[in-house]
């Protein structure tokens, strides 16, 4: 059977019709600051004391947007006898977020947790030039990431964890030993 001439023209009114009746769902932004869901993802915060200086990021990034200069100290040896050993000291870290394509690969590919998403998204500047942002303001948005989610209650206890309180459990055993020792020592 051939559709009806005007059919088409017909449906596509009655959704317009349709949409016109219902209230609107537009949120008047500045006036009113929308909800945003947990571990939304906004910029990218700097944890400045966790970076090592791997360059990792940088080379992983695809846009090529992250900008690190450092430089070589020496520390001196930790005991007397020890060597010298060299560090990477940062001098700047930037993120060009007029390049960046909010992948989160330089987030991924961190070994040493530096990098975290931040919820803030209001950094739009005038000049496209100050879209570059330095460290200070990568820490100051990596106050504003919020704490990971808690662990599943029945999940089981992480491998490390598990780990570091058997070892404390044995630590703990040896001093009340040695303690039990001495106590029968001195009767």
């Amino acid at each position: 059977m051939p559709p009806i001439p005007g059919s088409g023209l017909a449906k596509g009114l009655a959704v317009t019709l349709r949409t016109m009746t219902k209230k609107t769902v537009t949120e008047q932004y500045p006036e009113h600051q929308p909800e945003l869901p947990p571990r939304t993802r906004g910029v990218i915060g700097l944890f400045e004391e966790n970076c090592t200086v791997c360059m990792l990021c940088a080379r992983e990034c695809p846009d090529w947007c992250i900008y690190i200069d450092s430089h070589k100290e020496t520390v001196p040896p930790a005991a007397p006898g020890g060597r010298e050993r060299s560090r990477n000291v940062l001098d700047r870290f930037a993120i060009d977020f007029a390049l960046c394509m909010y992948c989160g690969i330089c987030i991924e590919v961190c070994p040493f947790d530096a990098l975290f998403w931040s919820p803030e998204f209001e950094y739009a500047e005038t000049d496209i030039h100050e879209l570059t942002h330095e460290r200070d303001k990568l820490r100051e948005w990596m106050w504003t990431v919020p704490a990971p989610p808690a662990l599943d209650p029945a999940a089981e206890e992480p491998k490390e964890l598990a780990a570091a309180r058997k070892t404390a459990e044995k630590l703990a055993a040896a001093e009340e030993l040695a303690a039990a020792e001495s106590k029968g020592e001195e009767s």
